[in-house]
């Protein structure tokens, strides 16, 4: 995983500094492409990100946003917003370069440190750049290959990359384009932790992605041939409900499974709910036919198990396999889960914290 610095942030700023004052003569009234906001309240938004990711990680924000907001004062010209841009772009630059190597803060994307934020806050800019020029009238802006190739090792795993380049792979994988034959994403976000396994990586399905997956779309990935399969879409409606009833908790549902090769999404992964009072959670997993046999579930398994037992609250993971399915009962046995029990229809599985 690409490590972000200062000096990407640093860059990302020049760029939109360079690019918007071209067209700072122009009116910024008007709505930025594909936005609600008008393109002087995007600007505004870009400075209010730097500032705010700079603030979670001075203040290692822990349970949300740390409680502020930035203005800019009435008057202000497209000329001054651009230096407020720069300033607080170089806020997160200075924060990004002072910050300590354990220092973590909460993103609703998930909880990140120094590297992520800077990631997060090279994003934003880009973007909403992009937004502002196009509703002004300039369609050819593109940035720095590099840069846009840092942020989506970093943010993406889940953006297919092939031989398309890496700016145009950022504008679909953010919902602003279609890529090669692949549609517009009509939701996306980033993955701040996404939980490294082996030969796939884990993205959690959060409730605006498990809406789309449940509604029969993609979740904003891109999926092999034959997904998603029926028990990633039904678990997408476990967290809805969970959601309506107040039971959802971030980290504790369904995971797309990514496979890190060609970044196509090959089946789901999660859990049934938070642990009990007493420590257990149940977890479950369905991979699409083209990718079966390769080994890929037991990573996925073993690589959640490890992200549970790291958290605090489980003791105990469950798993039930039906009886006639070998090769799941070879795939929990290969993740370490141990039989405890057989019923008429399926096998019990627990895996218990090696901290027990």
């Amino acid at each position: 995983m690409t490590i972000m610095t200062p000096q990407a942030v640093d860059r990302s700023v020049s760029l939109t500094a360079q690019a918007l004052r071209k067209v700072a003569h122009l009116d910024w009234s008007i709505p930025a492409a594909g936005l609600e906001w008008s393109c002087y309240d995007t600007a505004v938004h870009i400075a209010g990100d730097f500032t705010a990711y700079a603030a979670q990680l001075t203040g290692r924000a822990s349970g949300g946003y740390v409680p502020f907001e930035i203005s800019a004062d009435p008057g202000t010209t497209p000329d001054g917003l651009i230096e407020v841009i720069e300033a607080t772009g170089g806020l997160l630059s200075a924060v990004v370069a002072t910050a300590r190597p354990g220092d973590r803060a909460w993103h609703p994307y998930g909880a990140s440190d120094a590297d992520g934020f800077a990631a997060m806050g090279v994003v934003e800019t880009l973007l909403h750049t992009h937004d502002i020029l196009n509703a002004l009238g300039v369609h050819d802006w593109e940035p720095d290959a590099a840069l846009c190739e840092q942020v989506l090792d970093r943010l993406f795993p889940q953006a297919p990359r092939g031989d398309a380049a890496a700016w145009p792979v950022l504008l679909w994988v953010t919902g602003r384009a279609e890529l090669d034959g692949l549609p517009r994403r009509p939701v996306w976000r980033w993955y701040a932790e996404p939980v490294a396994a082996g030969r796939v990586v884990l993205c959690e399905i959060s409730p605006q992605v498990a809406a789309d997956l449940h509604a029969g779309g993609t979740g904003g990935f891109a999926w092999a041939g034959d997904g998603p399969g029926d028990g990633t879409r039904a678990a997408s409606g476990m967290v809805l409900k969970a959601r309506e009833q107040g039971t959802y908790r971030p980290g504790w549902g369904p995971y797309a499974i990514v496979r890190t090769d060609d970044r196509r999404a090959i089946g789901g992964i999660g859990f049934h709910g938070a642990p009990d009072a007493d420590g257990n959670a149940e977890v479950g997993y369905d991979l699409v036919p083209s990718a079966r046999g390769n080994g890929y579930a037991t990573d996925a398994l073993t690589g959640l198990a490890a992200w549970a037992f790291a958290q605090p609250g489980l003791t105990t993971l469950h798993a039930s396999v039906a009886t006639d399915n070998a090769p799941s009962h070879g795939v929990v046995t290969r993740a370490g889960f141990e039989r405890t029990a057989t019923g008429a229809d399926d096998v019990h599985y627990v895996l218990r914290s090696p901290r027990a």
